[in-house]
């Protein structure tokens, strides 16, 4: 038996095939990749398993392109032989609010409520949400399983998830959640395994599109940079991290209405909208243009100020360790983040370093650092196989 596990954006679908042995889930089989879901567009599966990628175009005939994509997805699984047959399908939800702090069954109780949180993560929240009403209809007998990257915070102090707002507005759920919580769940039980000191102060740095920082004591939650919802903390691709509000009563008085603010806030800002080039940070290492530099130098400087902030939630600091596109293939943006945590005794491997590039878990610190630097290559989708596997009956 196995786990599908995937995650749906707004016109892409990323999948992954987990076996269970002995009621453990085993790393992926079958990856691959579901682009030009969005209305209008072409279908293209595309897959890997047993060291081959291919990729085909889907041949759409109805109004319903995602539904006969995992048709076609769901008859590739049948005929690759050596896959094992599905027993649940875990999806990355990104905001379970209040009332969800583990994963769950889906129902259309849970549906329910999941959809009332679509304005906290407008990027994500609604596409994940139709990614599973696509796969109840194209898998109807799997059960479904929804797996929330705010879980992993539950155990965040109130000190750090409350608001200096009136307490009738918490009580309506207007807090810090957190997010990234099944990447930062990966890097931390992966720390365990490689690290004593993983149970001590640690420091994770998820950075990519999306981009956060998570500190740890003892593998637990204590301390997030995002917040109520996936804007707040560190510089993104598209998005515009820790903003000073008054900017957006600035705007709104002189006529900005809601859409026009979120379109700023997660499409337009970030690298994105700081360089005026791209999202991208591999495309803009490659511009050098200065437009393209004061981007980075920005996004580096949010990295540095948001680490210094946690370390002292932490009361110093035992393991860093990078994730996430950027954080697992930048060796530049890592050697300059550890040299402005050098006071921390932090002490980078320079060789090694330059040797991580996110296939493989890689200690990259000198002998006699004070400070143990890692990198490790996340994977959200065995988080939530393995979620799913722990509430079905074998």
């Amino acid at each position: 038996m196995a786990i599908l596990s995937v995650n749906a954006g707004s016109s892409t679908l990323k999948f992954s095939v987990h076996p269970l042995q002995a009621g453990q889930v085993q790393p992926s089989v079958l990856t691959g990749n579901i682009q030009g879901l969005e209305p209008g567009g072409t279908p293209d599966l595309g897959w890997s398993f047993q060291g081959r990628a291919q990729r085909r175009t889907l041949a759409v005939t109805g109004d319903d392109p995602f539904h006969e994509a995992l048709l076609s997805l769901s008859e590739l699984l049948s005929a690759e032989a050596d896959v094992p047959s599905l027993h649940a399908v875990a999806h990355r939800v990104v905001h379970g609010g209040r009332s969800f702090r583990a994963s769950v069954l889906v129902s259309d109780e849970v549906m329910a409520k999941l959809s009332r949180l679509n304005s906290l993560a407008p990027l994500h929240q609604p596409h994940n949400l139709e990614g599973i009403r696509a796969f109840r209809k194209a898998f109807p007998q799997l059960p479904q399983v929804a797996c929330f990257d705010t879980a992993f915070h539950a155990s965040l102090p109130e000190l750090e998830y409350a608001f200096a707002l009136p307490q009738a507005l918490a009580e309506q759920g207007v807090r810090r959640y957190g997010f990234h919580g099944l990447s930062y769940q990966y890097i931390s039980d992966t720390l365990q395994q490689c690290t004593p000191q993983a149970q001590g102060r640690v420091l994770m740095a998820h950075l990519g599109n999306g981009a956060s920082l998570c500190a740890t004591l003892e593998g637990r939650s204590c301390a997030t940079t995002m917040g109520f919802s996936a804007l707040d903390g560190l510089m993104m691709g598209t998005r515009s991290g820790s903003l000073d509000a008054g900017v957006l009563l600035y705007l709104m008085e002189r006529g900005w209405d809601h859409e026009r603010l979120q379109n700023l806030l997660y499409r337009e800002s970030g690298l994105l909208g700081v360089s005026g080039i791209s999202a991208d940070m591999r495309r803009l290492r490659a511009d050098g243009s200065a437009a393209a530099q004061r981007a980075i130098d920005l996004f580096t400087h949010r990295v540095v100020r948001e680490s210094g902030a946690l370390t002292a939630c932490l009361g110093g600091l035992d393991v860093l360790a990078f994730s996430g596109g950027i954080g697992e293939h930048d060796a530049t943006l890592r050697a300059q983040v550890c040299a402005r945590l050098g006071f921390l005794g932090v002490q980078l491997d320079e060789a090694l370093n330059l040797q991580a590039v996110g296939e493989a878990v890689m200690a990259v610190h000198r002998p006699g650092s004070r400070v143990q630097v890692w990198v490790v290559p996340t994977d959200e989708g065995r988080v939530a196989a393995r979620e799913a596997a722990q509430l079905m009956p074998f």
